[in-house]
């Protein structure tokens, strides 16, 4: 009796092709180079971390400027402790507040102070610029929306459903 081949055997890995490997290994580079630039670059700007802005930004862009840290963690895609840990920096910088939640007595909102909001306005723009010259600059029109496409492809298919799964979030 013949056996099928050791790569045709359904329990063996499916290897990258010579191609894909090229393509996973550009992606791995980029975006390790591009997420340190960006942190340099409001490292060196606004003293704080890349992730820190980017809970800013979520507070600003949400309704009275505050979310449930839950929910932040979530948006952030973050586990609990890392955030509080961020919020409580924040916090120590003025940035940021938190206030008890009046229908839960164990949850907290996340709040962007007025100076919080001052120090977003006042690095956004050169944050925005860091980004189109990483960026943006470097593709067509046609190429910066192939690549909206695809990661938005990428997140959809790595998005869990929170049924049973192991959110960071949730940790």
């Amino acid at each position: 009796m013949k056996t099928a081949p050791e790569s045709a055997r359904a329990d063996a890995p499916r290897w990258l092709t010579d191609e894909e490997q090229r393509v996973w290994r550009s992606y791995i580079e980029a975006t390790t180079l591009l997420e340190d630039h960006l942190d340099r670059q409001l490292q060196r700007d606004a003293g704080m971390p890349h992730v820190y802005y980017g809970l800013l930004v979520k507070l600003a862009e949400s309704p009275r400027r505050r979310l449930r840290m839950t929910e932040l963690a979530k948006l952030a895609k973050i586990t609990r402790s890392r955030l509080s840990h961020a919020v409580a920096r924040l916090e120590k910088s003025g940035w940021v507040r938190r206030e008890d939640c009046p229908s839960d007595k164990r949850g907290q909102f996340a709040v962007l102070t007025d100076e919080g909001y001052e120090v977003l306005s006042r690095h956004a723009p050169g944050h925005v610029e860091a980004v189109r010259q990483a960026v943006f600059d470097r593709l067509t029109p046609e190429q910066q929306k192939s690549l909206g496409e695809i990661m938005r492809i990428v997140a959809e298919g790595l998005e869990p459903s929170e049924a049973g799964a192991d959110l960071p979030w949730l940790r």
